[in-house]
């Protein structure tokens, strides 16, 4: 087993008051408490030498490649000039900056795998498992776990990790998760699976 750990979309645009997501009316609170189980996460895959992967949802400065959910379902993104290339609002949050040795991947769907180079990346690493963390739970998350599942990766989706708008649609999510695309862990159990320890060994030597 090889593991990577997966940062979902943690930008400006999600996680602060003055990103886009913000100004269309969302309430990102709910979002910013998984910031600090994420750096938990980050530091240990760090220290382990597992490679850790972020994903920044980023458009087109002309929207161009928005397709039909800027074009139909979300065109408020577009009226606030939200996830537009070479803006601070798809940059990744300070609270989370990667480090030199890193891997960010740019998409422009929900999907970490649609039109991007995530497979083959994983593929020539030798990956195979996918501890993955971010935002929002019930669309980028579940896109990517769904994705991930059907190119036959383990996936472990960390619960206090990951994040939503309306805490029933997190919740909704990760129940579909659970029952057909993976495992949903607690951070306590995913630290331990980046160190290499059981569940049990976790307990014993009182891991936080």
């Amino acid at each position: 087993m090889k593991p990577a750990l997966l940062i979902i979309d943690m930008q400006n645009a999600f996680c602060r008051d003055e990103g886009s997501m913000k100004r269309i009316g969302l309430n990102v609170e709910p979002l910013r408490a998984s910031i600090p189980h994420i750096q938990k996460l980050m530091d240990v895959a760090h220290q382990t030498h597992v490679p850790v992967i972020f994903t920044r949802y980023v458009y087109q400065p002309d929207y161009s490649d928005g397709g039909v959910l800027i074009e139909e379902l979300f065109p408020q993104i577009k009226d606030q000039d939200g996830l537009k290339a070479g803006t601070w609002d798809i940059e990744i949050i300070d609270d989370l900056e990667p480090s030199v040795q890193d891997i960010i991947i740019d998409k422009n769907r929900y999907s970490a795998f649609y039109n991007t180079p995530l497979d083959s990346i994983l593929q020539q690493t030798n990956i195979d498992t996918l501890i993955v963390t971010g935002v929002t739970t019930n669309m980028c998350v579940e896109s990517t776990v769904r994705d991930a599942h059907y190119r036959d990766y383990r996936v472990w989706v960390v619960r206090e990790a990951t994040a939503e708008v309306d805490p029933q649609r997190h919740e909704a999510a990760l129940t579909t998760i659970a029952f057909g695309f993976g495992r949903v862990i607690s951070v306590a159990e995913a630290m331990a699976r980046l160190r290499g320890l059981s569940t049990s060994a976790l307990i014993s030597s009182q891991e936080v």
